[in-house]
């Protein structure tokens, strides 16, 4: 199990975006075997509005927010919804593409990857998650990595 010690606001963002990318990369699936961390996230409705932060400011971010040019933001918003759900261990089923079909035209690349982990951590603090509830997320969506950086 990896444990990952809390930053703390006076290490600032980029220190803390580094500790998530480390918790990324040696982070365990093994997290999603019951329903403990989607109740943490505070459920549906508190994983949609973890992902409502995360879209928003990820099409605000001017480090990527051109890789989501044409992209329907409603529609992102429900994909990964439903992904984070199910990764959870909620009761939705993710239904859509793979990382990899899905990333493979993006030309993403690792600085792209940790924007979009920054953004999704501070759509996290904004819902008041707690530091190792986020770990625990970003655990299970370390693995996707391989497949969304391609360039």
């Amino acid at each position: 199990m990896t444990r990952i010690v809390q930053a703390g606001p006076s290490l600032g963002l980029p220190l803390r975006a580094a500790l998530v990318t480390l918790a990324l990369w040696s982070g365990s699936a093994s997290w999603a075997a019951d329903d403990t961390l989607f109740r943490a996230l505070g459920g549906d409705a508190g994983i949609a509005r973890i992902v409502d932060g995360l879209i928003d400011r990820a099409y605000l971010d001017d480090r990527i927010k051109a890789k989501f040019d044409g992209v329907k933001q409603a529609a992102l918003k429900e994909s990964i919804r439903k992904q984070f759900c199910q990764l959870s261990g909620g009761p939705c089923v993710y239904d859509g593409e793979t990382m990899r079909n899905s990333h493979a035209q993006l030309a993403l690349t690792k600085a792209d990857f940790n924007a979009l982990v920054e953004d999704l951590q501070a759509a996290m603090d904004e819902q008041q998650v707690p530091f190792t509830v986020q770990n625990k997320l970003l655990a299970l969506l370390a693995p996707m990595h391989r497949d969304i950086i391609t360039k």
